[in-house]
């Protein structure tokens, strides 16, 4: 790291950015083995090496397929599958409300540990 200062520094474990409508297709990634389509809206991340455990921390982004300029897109841990250290399971949902789980032609996540 080339980074000055006393602050502990912390490096990125893992990053993907990927088409999650049809077929999914990582565009970029690292430390990024595939990615599951596990219906709509729902994917995997699969870590090419595991975290040493399942307690790190994650940020997503995803763009809206929605044409309001108010719809927000919302990326979010999937309650019905556990988070481990080879694995990050996810959901997308958009709308006012950000409710049901929606594909999205681009979907950004970033792993810390």
């Amino acid at each position: 790291f080339n980074v000055s200062g006393s602050a502990p520094k912390y490096a990125c474990r893992a990053w993907v950015n990927f088409n999650g409508t049809g077929t999914v297709a990582i565009r970029a990634s690292g430390n990024v083995s595939s990615v599951t389509d596990n219906g709509t809206g729902q994917y995997t991340i699969n870590f090419a090496t595991d975290m040493p455990d399942s307690d790190y921390a994650w940020a997503g982004s995803a763009k809206s397929n929605q044409t309001s300029t108010t719809t927000r897109a919302v990326v979010h841990t999937n309650t019905t599958m556990t988070q481990t250290a080879s694995a990050l399971p996810l959901i997308v949902t958009m709308g006012e409300n950000a409710t049901g789980a929606n594909d999205s032609s681009v979907v950004c996540v970033s792993v810390f540990r």
